[in-house]
């Protein structure tokens, strides 16, 4: 019953090769653990697509209808996730993919017993106050147990590990240093922490996951199914396909859209890059630097609203204070934009420096066909106006996924048969997966932080050890930050490093004041910094995930093109700094004029650092021009008019001596496209 997407894209680019369905599977297996999953021969695998499709009906029924109390709802979006990664997950990556060992059928059963416990005891365990009964605590610790087994399966081994230790520091924390020391939990407060209250594995992460991020992974599922993925590509061919290196600009603004659907840096990789690379290979990248573009690109589509990778509905319940989701989309808007601004400016001064031309005519696709079907876009447009209106999130994801049925209809290559909106349904369901075991095992770091005071304990010694110094502060964080985001997922990422590296921040910026007090602008600021290092982690080396899946697509060496990726994605590297010196660029209580001054310095220093990076702006740079536009960048950067009138000065000397000596000396090193 799980049939393949058929529906023809709207033009084949014969001069690329395009790759095989088969090979990007397998690339997602190797590098994206979310996609290592079983693929069941025998009838059994009709009994998961009825399962999958139950969880999507439950979840569409109680969106519609109105949410079950916090623990059921909860405990049996839990329940449907662990089931279905045991049977689908295999415990080694190398094990048979074609069947369902006794064991994972025993630990299923056990799965569905523990999401289902809570339903069946809701009104005694609600009486009891906390007070567990012998049945009670082996269901808690089942659950526990079952949870950092099912992350692991499906999220990875850095997450359980760091969630095993929490649970470790939770019961041992007498015997922690002095710093880090607290009286210490005994094992059934901790499994009654972990399951029977609101802060543990049923705590906000999974209430996240049981809401909003399901119903707009659906939406997602059900875009993908209209054809939307590969239209994303014919429509960046054909706005940036012509343009000097076009390819790379493909693949920067084809990334970009894929982002708005996808929460997997790798997935985005390897569903974009597939497309993109091989193109920019042909017209003369080497394969380190066509793998780097679209690993540092597709990585940015996490960080690109309205959906963030699914963080930004966890940004609005971990900052709450008020702030909507509609605050999380706009603050993230301009980092965005400057982000893919510095990647896309990056390029073009590389493509200038090799002499690549652009697609000609007859490597494009057929305009006139592409923008026939820019109605695809119209339930992406569609949900941003209804939230930007007041639509509660839920409702605007519902009506997207209505949109995406209707809008099927204009064509018959779009158009959705029952088969495939049940098809749509499962997809969803399939997705959420990972997303369950990530926000679940998150739940346990968070109720230990919580519980145990860490985060404040952590947050206190980092400003004490940078001295009270606000650079040395973010720069511990930041470090912090991009370890502890390898290897994570996009949720399970925000969920670790606003929980433990945020605090520190805050702790900085607003000493001794309670959460409830310090100003909204500046816990957007902190969590804005960890989130934004956290993702940047797939593009760093030594675990750059996102540019290892490149890497594989390009054929080139993974570290050389993990370093390009980490150079390309400079902006990334400065944003954060940018967002905790220059709130104005959250657009929170400032001017039109003001962020337009900001954006318009940024963006010029962008410039600056790129050519600086790359060695070429209108003609080669010397090595004492590279430093001098980088530091000049730096200045624009920096939100400070002494220093955005000194470096724009600068920038603008270095204009004209470029323009009058680029015929004169540097010259251009030539390649053959």
């Amino acid at each position: 019953m799980e049939k393949e997407n058929n529906k023809e894209p709207v033009v084949q680019n014969e001069g690329f090769e395009q790759l095989s369905v088969e090979d990007q599977q397998a690339l997602l297996e190797k590098y994206d653990i979310e996609s290592n999953t079983r693929n069941i021969s025998s009838m059994f695998k009709y009994v998961i697509y009825a399962g999958l499709l139950i969880f999507s009906l439950f979840q569409l029924y109680t969106a519609i209808f109105g949410l079950f109390p916090a623990q059921i709802q909860r405990t049996i979006h839990l329940g449907f996730g662990l089931t279905f990664i045991f049977l689908l997950f295999p415990a080694r990556r190398k094990s048979r993919k074609d069947i369902i060992p006794y064991y994972d059928y025993i630990l299923a059963i056990i799965a569905i017993l523990v999401g289902s416990y809570w339903t069946i005891n809701y009104e005694r365990l609600v009486q009891s106050l906390g007070r567990l009964e012998q049945t009670d605590f082996i269901v808690g610790l089942l659950a526990i147990l079952l949870v950092l087994e099912a992350a692991r399966r499906a999220v990875g081994l850095p997450i359980t590990i760091i969630a095993s230790l929490f649970l470790l520091y939770a019961y041992f924390g007498p015997y922690m240093p002095n710093f880090m020391a607290h009286r210490g939990q005994s094992i059934e407060s901790i499994v009654n922490l972990m399951f029977y209250s609101t802060d543990g594995i049923l705590g906000t992460p999974i209430s996240v996951s049981a809401t909003f991020i399901f119903v707009f992974l659906l939406f997602g599922a059900f875009l993908v199914k209209t054809g939307v993925g590969q239209y994303f590509n014919d429509l960046a061919v054909s706005l940036a396909g012509k343009l000097t290196g076009g390819p790379a600009k493909v693949a920067i603004f084809s990334s970009a859209l894929q982002g708005t659907i996808s929460g997997s840096s790798v997935a985005n990789v390897v569903t974009s890059g597939s497309y993109t690379i091989p193109m920019m290979k042909k017209l003369g990248y080497k394969k380190e630097f066509a793998g780097a573009v679209e690993a540092s690109a597709s990585t940015g589509g996490q960080l690109m609203p309205p959906i963030m990778g699914a963080a930004a509905f966890l940004m609005v319940e971990f900052i709450g204070r008020g702030v909507t989701y509609w605050d999380i989309a706009k603050a993230a808007a301009i980092p965005a934009l400057l982000y893919f601004t510095g990647i896309w400016i990056m390029t073009h001064f590389e493509a200038k420096r090799l002499g690549l031309r652009g697609l000609t005519d007859e490597e494009l696709p057929n305009r006139k066909e592409v923008f026939k079907k820019i109605y695809l876009l119209l339930p992406i447009v569609l949900i941003i106006v209804l939230m930007l209106v007041g639509v509660p999130v839920m409702h605007a994801a519902l009506y997207g996924v209505l949109a995406c049925i209707l809008v099927g209809m204009f064509n018959k290559d779009t158009r959705l048969g029952p088969l495939d909106i049940l098809d749509a349904l499962v997809d969803g369901a399939r997705t959420a997966l990972g997303v369950v075991a990530a926000t679940a095992c998150a739940g346990i770091i968070v109720g230990v932080v919580v519980k145990t005071g860490l985060g404040l304990s952590l947050a206190n010694s980092l400003v004490k050890l940078a001295g009270g110094s606000i650079l040395l502060t973010l720069i511990f964080v930041m470090i912090a930050s991009l370890i502890l985001g390898m290897g994570a997922p996009t949720t399970a990422n925000y969920v670790i490093t606003s929980t433990i590296a945020a605090p520190a921040i805050i702790a900085l910026l607003a000493p001794n004041t309670p959460q409830e007090l310090v100003p909204v602008v500046i816990l957007l600021s902190a969590h804005f910094f960890v989130f934004y290092f956290g993702i940047i982690a797939d593009i760093t080396p030594p675990v750059a995930l996102a540019a290892f899946a490149a890497s594989g697509i390009s054929g080139g060496d993974p570290i050389k093109t993990g370093v390009n990726s980490a150079k390309l994605a400079i902006a990334a590297f400065i944003i954060p700094y940018m967002i905790v010196f220059s709130p104005a660029l959250l657009m929170i209580d400032v001017t039109i004029l003001q962020i337009v001054w900001v954006v318009f310095t940024a963006i010029m220093g962008m410039i600056a650092i790129g050519a600086g990076v790359i060695g070429y702006w209108y003609r080669k740079l010397y090595w004492i021009e590279r430093i001098i536009a980088i530091v000049a960048g730096l200045a624009m950067v920096y939100p400070e008019s002494i220093s955005d009138i000194s470096g724009l000065v600068v920038f603008g000397i270095m204009v004209a001596i470029q323009i009058m000596t680029k015929n004169k000396g540097g010259g251009v090193a030539q390649v053959k496209a």
